[in-house]
């Protein structure tokens, strides 16, 4: 893999795999929390909307331009980006990686088409509000960063989309959308040189300037590389959330709850790599993790159950997720009290812990074996790092993890005088 940034500013990174697809993907350091200034929803709003057409294309051209290839155009937005992502034959990469660059800097904002895109967003809205599982996590984080940026629906209203109109789409991202805040991702059976070479010659075509000396590009993996972790990469202040302890009438024939506090923001490293083992313990994907395995394996209280952790510039936001009948919540909440309250109070045995890494391990390997997972995760990387990293630095820091660790993860999550809960019934 290489690394670097280009004398305008814009960082990348380039990956050598063996697949005949190609991925490219350019993310944008701009999401919900920015949108200070501007109606509400306008980020992912934008994400929609500069697909309807730039100084050279139509929508419909857009929208069939890698289809007629067997290649894939898409996007998404996040509190903190917006990403658009393509996935091609490799011969195909210089038109996927050009029409994203495209996309970002020549956007014309059609007034009919914003018209159009204003109906597909607010029924968007709508749908979430019809899944309880949905519109309780997205409740349950505005209320936890209540007063914060990061407590902006990523959707917006119904209310703040109507109001958002051309001059203001435009005027966001000609603000944001800016080099300095891009990171540009491939992973493709390509040359790594010659890959890099295609960046400098994309970012001379779009911004001026082709890529820095050697001095700025590294390897990953040797420790080289431009790494940004100045303040103007971070978001001022920590996060803490005010306990709460809320139950909403929905009158839904499930009740679903999350259980949750603020977590370590991406810059705590040893707390964040130690809370991410921590969750995938207590409530990751495998059946034998510990929720799973009483609420689900051993009771039958719940189709299914989650812990997930979600890392932001200046927080994070750590939550159990479930959903059952009524006459279980009681016993759903108690059963997790309890085994939360045990991995505050113990230490993990030698072996479990060992065994609770290796099984992490192999699920990130599988997971990062797809080329479109892989290019994605190294564009969030450059965004929040400034460089990749190596497979092997993870590993690392992952086994470095100690029982003491996980024991102060869980005691900083679940600390019963903070600890926040939200139910739909």
């Amino acid at each position: 893999m290489k690394y670097g940034k280009t004398d305008c500013g814009l960082q990348y990174a380039v990956k050598r795999t063996g697949s005949a697809a190609a991925y490219c993907a350019l993310s944008i350091k701009c999401g919900t929390r920015d949108e200070a200034g501007y109606h509400s929803g306008i980020a992912h709003f934008a994400e929609h909307t500069i697909f309807k057409g730039t100084s050279r294309k139509s929508a419909s051209v857009i929208n069939g331009y890698l289809d007629r290839l067997g290649g894939e155009l898409n996007a998404f937005t996040t509190k903190e980006e917006i990403v658009l992502h393509a996935t091609v034959l490799k011969e195909d990469l210089p038109k996927a990686a050009n029409l994203l660059f495209e996309l970002a800097t020549s956007a014309t904002f059609p007034e009919t088409e914003i018209d159009i895109e204003k109906g597909v967003v607010i029924d968007e809205i709508n749908s979430y509000k019809d899944s309880p599982s949905e519109d309780i996590y997205d409740r349950f984080e505005e209320m936890i960063f209540s007063g914060h940026p990061l407590a902006s629906p990523i959707l917006g209203t119904s209310a703040s989309v109507k109001k958002i109109g051309r001059d203001e789409l435009a005027g966001f991202v000609r603000e944001k959308f800016t080099p300095e805040k891009m990171a540009f991702s491939i992973v493709a059976d390509i040359e790594e040189d010659r890959m890099e070479k295609f960046v400098g010659k994309m970012t001379s075509k779009w911004f001026g300037t082709g890529t820095s000396g050697p001095g700025i590009t590294g390897m990953a993996g040797n420790g080289c590389g431009h790494i940004v972790r100045n303040g103007a990469n971070l978001h001022p202040g920590t996060v803490r959330a005010a306990k709460f302890d809320r139950t909403v009438n929905k009158k839904n024939h499930q009740v679903n709850c999350v259980i949750g506090n603020t977590g370590p923001s991406l810059y705590e490293e040893r707390e964040r790599i130690a809370t991410v083992l921590l969750c995938n313990i207590l409530g990751g994907p495998a059946s034998n993790s510990i929720l799973n395995s009483e609420l689900r394996e051993k009771k039958g209280w719940v189709y299914g159950i989650e812990c997930s952790y979600t890392q932001y510039s200046d927080s994070g936001i750590v939550a159990v997720c479930f959903g059952c009948d009524k006459e279980n919540i009681g016993k759903c909440n108690k059963t997790i009290d309890r085994e939360t309250a045990r991995l505050q109070t113990g230490l993990l045995s030698p072996s479990r812990l060992a065994a609770a890494k290796k099984q992490f391990l192999g699920q990130m390997a599988i997971s990062s074996d797809n080329g479109e997972t892989q290019c994605l995760a190294m564009g969030k990387s450059l965004l929040a790092y400034g460089h990749v990293l190596s497979d092997e630095s993870t590993r690392a820091k992952i086994e470095a993890v100690s029982a003491e660790d996980i024991r102060n993860a869980a005691r900083r999550i679940f600390d019963p005088d903070s600890l926040c809960r939200l139910t739909f019934i």
